[in-house]
C-alpha cells in the first residue's frame, strides 16, 4: 500500500507497487491531473470519475498507485491534440489578394531595382576589375612559387637542424631530401603547367575569332580581379543598406527584447535563453510589412511591450513609424504582434479617400476612412453610433472630424448639425449642407447651441412616438432602417450633431450643465431612431467630456495622447491596460489613430487627407445632390433653424387643410388639398399613400359613405375627431382644437 501521511516514523516514501490494488484510495472520488502527478514525483493510473479505466488495446498497461487517497486521470493521446491548433495549408497572406498583390509588388521592386542598380554600375565594376588585375596576377604568382618552393619546411628543417648538434644528423638529412623531391616534383608540374597554358593562348590566338578571344580576355580579367581584391574593399557597392534597415529575424527580436528593460523578460531570458520568448508562427510578410507572432515569457504582458515601442525601434534599428506592436485578442495576455513596416507610417503617401472625386454615402452603410499599417481599408459605420475624437493639439483631430461630417454630407438624407467651438475655418466647408452651423464660443454661439439641442431632444421623443406607432411588418426591431429613413414623411432621417472643442461647452458657467444633459440624453437614446453625437476634444477629462458622455459612445477614435487617463477617457476603461495606447503615437504621427467599436479589435488607421479645397469642392457636390432631391434645409437653405424650423408631420399639415364645417372627409380629397398647400412633399400623392402615411401615426382610415350624383359611395376616408386625437396625444394640445 501506499505510504499515508499519518506516519511519520517513515523517512522515505517507499517505491509504488504498480500490482497493487488501489480500489481502497479510491473512495473521495477526487481525479487530478497528469501534471500534479508529475509534482509529486510519482507515475499514477488513468481513471474516471475515481474509477480505473480500461487500458487501451496496444497501449503497455500504467502504472497504478495511489497517493493521499487521489488517482490521476492520465490524458489520451486525443485528448492532448484535441486542443491543438492547426496551421493553416495556405498562409493568410497568400489567400488575401491585396496582401499577395503587395507582397508580390515588394519583390519585384526590390529584385527590380537591385538588378538595375548593379546593371548601371557595370562599366564601374569592369574598370575596378581591369585596375586589381595585376594585382591578382601577383597574388596567383606568388601563391604558386610558396606553393612549389616549399617556404613552410623551412621551420622543420631549422629546428631539426638543432638536433645534429647532437649526432643526430641522419633526421635532417631525411628532411632535406624529402623537400628536394617534393621542390622539384611542384616545379615540374608548374613548368608543365605553363608551357600548356602558353600553347594553348597561342593556339587561341590562331584560331579563335575576336569577339571569342575578348570574352576570353574579360574573364581572364575579372578571374584576376577577383583575385587581386582586397577583403576591406568590396568589389560592388550594396543596393540596399541593410545597416540602416537588417533584416527582420527571431535574433534581432530577441535583441531588442532584451534591451526594453523588462525585468521578468530579463530574468526569463537570462534564465532559459533564446527559448524563453516563443515563435509560434514563422516571421512572413504581411502587406508592406513583416509580421511576428511572439509568445512573451509567464508575467510578461503585450502592453509591458507595447508602452517601450520607441526602445523596440530602437533594438530593431527601425524608425518608429515602423514598429506596431499590438495584443492579439485571440490568444493570451502574453501574445504579441509585432508588425515591422518597409516604411514609416507617418513618412508614407496618404491614401486618397475614394470619394474625394465622385460618389455617394450610405450612413447605414461602411465607409472607408484610411488604411491600417498594413494597408488595409479601414471602414466606419455612421448609423447607430455616437463617437468621440481626443488628441492632443495639431494631430489632426478636426481634419478627422470633418471627414465623417463629410461621409454625412454625401448622403442626401442625413441632416448635420456643426458647431465649432473653436472658432476656426476648418469646418467652414460644411456651411453649404449644415442644417445648424456656429463657429465660436460667444455667449450667442453657446445659446444656439442650447436651443438646437433642445430642438434635437423633442425630434428624439417624437421620432420614439413614430417608430412606436409604426406596424411590425414595417419596423420590426424599433430602430429606423435604411427605408424607412428614405420616407421624408416620417421625420425619421438620419441627424449628426459635432461638437469640436466640445469641453468648451460642457463647461460653460451658464448653459454647460444643460447642454451635457442633452448630450448625454442623445447619445443614449438617440442612436436608435437616428440622431448622432460626436464630440472632439483636445483636453478628453472628467470635465471636458464627462463620463455619461463617453460611457455611451460606440465609436472611439484616439489619435496621440500624452497619459493613460486620457487614453482610457477616449478608447474605454482598462484600454491602457489591456495594451490599446495611442500614447505610443509619436509627434510626428498626425494623422494616426487608434479605432475601437467599429470592429471586435481596436485597429491602428492612417486617416486619408482631405485638405479645406477638396473639401469645399466635395461639399459643393453634396450640396448639388440635396439641391436636386429636395433635401436642403436649415441653415444651408437660408432659414435659422432656431427661428423657423420646421418639424411638422402629414398630422400638422392635414388639420391645417381640413376645412371648416366637415366631420368627415375622403382620404382622395385629402390628398388634392396636400398637394395644394405643400407640393413639393404631396404633388401627386393618391389617397392611397395618405392612408399609409397617416398609419405611423396611429391615424387609422375608414369607410365613409357620401351621397354622390344621386347615389351613395363608400370610400375610405378620415375623421377631424380621431385627427385631432392623434395631434393631442402626440403634443397634448390645449382643447381650442
Amino acid at each position: 500500500m501506499t505510504e499515508q501521511p499519518e506516519q511519520p516514523e517513515q523517512e522515505q516514501e517507499p517505491e509504488p507497487d504498480p500490482e497493487q490494488d488501489v480500489t481502497d484510495v479510491q473512495d473521495t472520488g477526487q481525479v487530478v491531473s497528469l501534471a500534479d502527478a508529475r509534482a509529486r514525483h510519482v507515475a499514477l493510473p488513468e481513471v474516471v470519475a475515481g474509477e480505473l479505466a480500461e487500458p487501451m488495446v496496444d497501449e503497455p498497461e500504467l502504472e497504478r498507485p495511489a497517493i493521499d487517497g487521489i488517482v490521476v486521470a492520465h490524458p489520451t493521446a486525443a485528448q492532448r491534440w484535441s486542443g491543438a491548433q492547426r496551421r493553416q495549408l495556405i498562409p493568410d497572406w497568400l489567400r488575401d489578394r491585396r496582401t499577395a498583390t503587395q507582397a508580390a509588388r515588394w519583390a519585384s521592386v526590390h529584385y527590380a531595382h537591385t538588378a538595375v542598380f548593379h546593371g548601371l554600375r557595370l562599366p564601374l565594376y569592369g574598370g575596378r576589375l581591369l585596375w586589381l588585375s595585376p594585382a591578382g596576377v601577383w597574388r596567383i604568382t606568388r601563391t604558386t612559387c610558396v606553393w612549389a618552393l616549399d617556404p613552410e619546411s623551412r621551420t622543420v628543417r631549422s629546428t631539426v637542424s638543432s638536433l645534429k648538434d647532437k649526432g643526430d644528423a641522419n633526421v635532417f638529412m631525411q628532411l632535406t631530401e624529402q623537400r628536394r623531391s617534393i621542390v622539384r616534383g611542384r616545379l615540374v608540374m608548374v613548368g608543365v603547367g605553363f608551357l600548356a597554358l602558353a600553347m594553348a593562348g597561342m593556339v587561341a590566338v590562331e584560331s579563335l575569332t575576336r569577339a571569342t578571344l575578348a570574352l576570353t580576355a574579360a574573364v581572364a580579367v575579372v578571374a584576376l580581379g577577383l583575385a587581386g581584391r582586397r577583403p576591406d574593399r568590396p568589389l560592388t557597392r550594396r543596393a540596399v543598406d541593410s545597416n540602416a534597415i537588417p533584416k527582420l529575424t527571431s535574433e534581432l527580436i530577441l535583441t531588442a527584447l532584451a534591451s526594453l528593460g523588462i525585468g521578468e523578460l530579463n530574468k526569463a531570458m537570462a534564465k532559459g535563453g533564446p527559448t524563453a520568448v516563443g515563435f509560434p508562427s514563422p516571421i512572413t510578410r504581411d502587406g508592406p510589412g513583416w509580421r511576428a507572432d511572439i509568445d512573451l515569457p509567464p508575467g510578461v504582458t503585450a502592453g509591458d511591450v507595447i508602452e517601450r515601442r520607441d526602445r523596440v525601434a530602437s533594438g530593431l534599428r527601425r524608425p518608429l513609424g515602423c514598429v506596431w506592436p499590438e495584443p492579439d485578442a485571440d490568444s493570451h495576455e502574453g501574445r504579441l504582434v509585432l508588425w515591422v513596416g518597409d516604411r514609416s507610417l507617418s513618412s508614407s503617401k496618404p491614401t486618397p479617400w475614394p470619394l474625394t472625386k465622385a460618389g455617394k454615402a450610405n450612413v447605414f452603410e461602411p465607409v472607408t476612412i484610411g488604411v491600417d499599417q498594413r494597408g488595409r481599408p479601414v471602414q466606419v459605420t455612421l448609423m447607430y453610433a455616437s463617437g468621440i475624437i481626443g488628441a492632443i493639439p495639431r494631430m489632426g483631430k478636426t481634419f478627422l472630424l470633418r471627414l465623417l461630417l463629410l461621409i454625412a454630407a454625401l448622403d442626401p438624407r442625413c441632416e448635420i448639425h456643426v458647431f465649432d467651438l473653436k472658432g476656426g475655418a476648418d469646418m467652414s466647408p460644411l456651411e453649404g449642407v449644415a442644417h445648424a452651423y456656429r463657429t465660436g464660443d460667444d455667449r450667442e454661439d453657446i445659446e444656439y447651441i442650447v436651443r438646437d439641442l433642445r430642438d434635437l431632444h423633442a425630434d428624439m421623443q417624437a421620432r420614439y412616438k413614430t417608430v412606436r406607432h409604426l406596424p411590425k411588418d414595417v419596423c420590426p426591431e424599433s430602430k429606423v432602417t435604411d427605408a424607412l429613413a428614405s420616407r421624408p414623411e416620417l421625420g425619421l432621417h438620419p441627424v449628426i450633431v459635432a461638437m469640436d472643442e466640445c469641453g468648451i461647452a460642457f463647461q460653460d458657467p451658464t448653459h454647460g450643465a444643460e447642454i451635457a444633459d442633452l448630450s448625454e440624453r442623445l447619445g443614449k437614446r438617440g442612436p436608435a431612431v437616428g440622431i448622432m453625437v460626436w464630440n472632439a476634444t483636445q483636453r478628453p477629462d472628467a470635465k471636458s467630456l464627462p463620463t455619461g458622455i463617453s460611457a455611451n459612445a460606440v465609436l472611439r477614435l484616439c489619435l496621440k495622447v500624452m497619459g493613460q487617463i486620457e487614453n482610457d477617457m477616449v478608447l474605454g476603461t482598462s484600454s491602457y491596460k489591456a495594451g490599446i495606447r495611442a500614447t505610443m503615437f509619436a509627434r510626428s504621427d498626425r494623422g494616426i489613430a487608434l479605432l475601437a467599436g467599429e470592429g471586435d479589435d481596436p485597429v491602428v488607421v492612417r486617416i486619408s487627407y482631405v485638405d479645406t479645397p477638396t473639401a469645399t469642392t466635395i461639399v459643393a457636390r453634396a450640396r448639388a445632390a440635396r439641391e436636386l432631391a429636395g433635401l436642403l434645409t436649415g441653415h444651408a437653405a437660408g432659414a435659422d433653424p432656431d427661428v423657423d424650423r420646421d418639424r411638422s408631420s402629414i398630422l400638422d399639415h392635414l388639420i391645417k387643410v381640413w376645412p371648416a364645417g366637415e366631420d368627415q372627409l375622403w382620404c382622395a380629397d385629402l390628398a388634392v388639398r396636400l398637394a395644394e398647400a405643400v407640393p413639393e412633399t404631396y404633388g401627386g400623392w393618391s389617397g392611397e399613400q395618405v392612408t399609409a402615411a397617416v398609419k405611423p401615426h396611429g391615424l387609422r382610415s375608414g369607410q365613409i359613405k357620401r351621397m354622390v350624383d344621386g347615389r351613395y359611395v363608400n370610400r375610405r376616408g378620415l375623421t377631424r375627431v380621431d385627427l385631432v386625437a392623434a395631434l393631442r396625444e402626440r403634443d397634448e394640445l390645449p382643447e381650442v382644437f
